[in-house]
């Protein structure tokens, strides 16, 4: 059975719906798609999204912040927000500024008869690097055991705004952002675990060599019509799945969001 997957940072979902939202939606038809920062709750969106069920993590600790959701064609079998309380007592995920975040609706997984489907909305590292240690030590470990736990069951699908560039390919201009926030060799280690531990980068799997595949821009500096990008929206998956993989992709051209859509499609 194929399916189509799509993940989108949507930088605020009652502003993406004034950008036409629901016409991308029924343009691309995906069988389940995957939001980040949606920036709302449920009871704020006017929009009926029909075909689809719909399911929310919202911020709990400040409004019009963070926040996931998904809208699934496939009925799930349980349905899961933020961390559970084990994993976030472990790595106590409490940030300097005392800030919980595993309040803030980053996490939302879906179980599907075949796999579990995460999307996260990682935290940034912030331009000054004051959540960098909260994201190396703390957040990126009980992620990445999360997952793992997951896959003890059957296969598991990430996706979302991971927030780092993986490797130089993978933004426009990495001598000048060695360091920065997104492209910091604390980051991209984290991501790196993912790698060594099983998990398949869906694009790079279809895609190893290509450049230019990026799915976030600046707004500054005409970044976007230039094509002066990072990717950091992505679709990582159990390897047990990889033969699954008919096509991964990114859709450069949806506007709305200073991020833009990516996605899979699987033969299950």
């Amino acid at each position: 059975m194929p399916i189509t997957l799509i993940s989108w940072n949507v930088n605020g979902l009652r502003a993406a719906l004034k950008k036409n939202f629901e016409g991308f939606l029924a343009t691309q038809n995906p069988d389940i798609i995957c939001l980040q920062e949606t920036k709302a709750e449920d009871h704020q969106i006017e929009a009926d999204f029909l075909g689809y069920d719909k399911f929310w993590c919202s911020s709990e600790i400040k409004k019009g912040y963070s926040g996931t959701a998904i809208l699934t064609k496939i009925k799930p079998i349980n349905v899961t927000c933020n961390f559970p309380d084990a994993i976030a007592k472990k790595y106590n995920l409490i940030d300097s500024l005392k800030r919980d975040a595993n309040r803030e609706g980053r996490i939302l997984t879906i179980e599907f008869d075949k796999f579990f489907l995460v999307n996260v909305y990682t935290p940034n590292a912030k331009e000054d690097l004051s959540r960098l240690s909260f994201r190396f030590e703390q957040w990126d470990p009980a992620f990445l055991e999360y997952t793992k736990s997951l896959e003890k069951n059957k296969s598991v699908i990430i996706c979302g705004d991971l927030n780092v560039a993986h490797q130089e390919i993978d933004l426009a201009r990495p001598k000048e952002n060695v360091g920065k926030h997104g492209f910091t060799n604390e980051e991209r280690a984290g991501f790196d675990k993912f790698i060594k531990t099983g998990f398949v980068d869906t694009l790079r799997a279809q895609y190893p060599n290509k450049p230019e595949l990026y799915t976030w821009w600046s707004n500054w500096g005409n970044a976007r019509e230039r094509n002066v990008g990072w990717r950091i929206d992505y679709f990582l998956m159990s390897v047990k799945l990889k033969k699954q993989i008919t096509d991964a992709f990114i859709l450069p051209h949806v506007m709305g969001s200073d991020h833009c859509p990516v996605g899979i499609t699987l033969d299950l």
